[in-house]
Parts: C-alpha cells; sequence; structure tokens
C-alpha cells in the first residue's frame, strides 16, 4: 500500500512537486472523477489513503464507500470499470480529481445506470418547488446488474 508523505510547508504543498494529499479528520479526500476523452464529469466520491493507493497501483479507480464502510473499486459489480488516464490535485491537495476511459459493458458510471451521476438538472433555480429533470437516458437497468 502507498503511504503518502507527511504534509510539509505551504510554499511545498501549493507549489512543489511531490504528492502531499491532505486527508480530512476522517481520514477522506474529495475525488472528482471525468472522462478523459471529454472532460464530462462522471461522478463524485471519497477516496482514503488506502483506495488512492490502490487506485495508482492498479490503475483502477477504486473509492471508499462511506455508506458501506469499505473499499470500492469502480466496477466490480457491473463490469463498468474505471481505467485511470490522469490524476490531479488541487492547490492546496485537499481534492483529487481523477481522469479515467470507462471500460464496460455499459460504459456507465452510475449506480442508476447513466454514464454520469449527474444526470438530473434543476429546472428553474427561481422556482420554489426545486423541480428536477432527467438529461439523459440510461445506458443499464441496475435492477439487471446489480440482481437487487
Amino acid at each position: 500500500m502507498a503511504v503518502f508523505p507527511e504534509r510539509t510547508t505551504r510554499a511545498e504543498v501549493e507549489l512543489g512537486s511531490t504528492l502531499q494529499p491532505k486527508f480530512g479528520p476522517d481520514g477522506l479526500i474529495p475525488c472528482i472523477t471525468q472522462d478523459h476523452a471529454t472532460g464530462e464529469v462522471l461522478m463524485f466520491a471519497f477516496m482514503n489513503a488506502e483506495s488512492l493507493g490502490l487506485t495508482l497501483s492498479s490503475g483502477k479507480a477504486t473509492y471508499w464507500s462511506r455508506s458501506r464502510s469499505k473499499l470500492w473499486m469502480k466496477g466490480e459489480e457491473s463490469g463498468n470499470v474505471q481505467l485511470v488516464r490522469e490524476i490531479r490535485t488541487d492547490c492546496d491537495q485537499d481534492v483529487v480529481l481523477i481522469k479515467v476511459e470507462q471500460s464496460g459493458p455499459a460504459n456507465a458510471s452510475c449506480h442508476n445506470g447513466y454514464k454520469s451521476c449527474f444526470y438530473r438538472r434543476l429546472v428553474d433555480p427561481a422556482d420554489p418547488t426545486f423541480k428536477l429533470e432527467t438529461t439523459t437516458e440510461p445506458l443499464f437497468d441496475p435492477k439487471t446488474v446489480y440482481k437487487k
């Protein structure tokens, strides 16, 4: 498992050349996942040191599931794996951005069957009913894939 270096000076964290991720008090760091080819945001999840290390060593996106309290390699159940093509961090290294190539039967990242987890938009921000509309069609049926 990867052991990340201790965070050093602000200047080294913000301008240096060593990855020094800042995990929160819960041991997690936010991770934004984008499609490498299109730049579309596919999902948002959390990583801990172990999942980030596994992502680096395997080349497959692995996250920490807060709801299940366990490691979760994307696609372990659905077959829709995320192959890591690039990893970035923000200026103070408290967020990770990974760019992936979707690989699998449906090429989807969302457990609800959509390519992206961001498949809905707010119709009218001024409307107090906060109506959402779905902007795309699902690529697979989660009931069939996950058998739940």
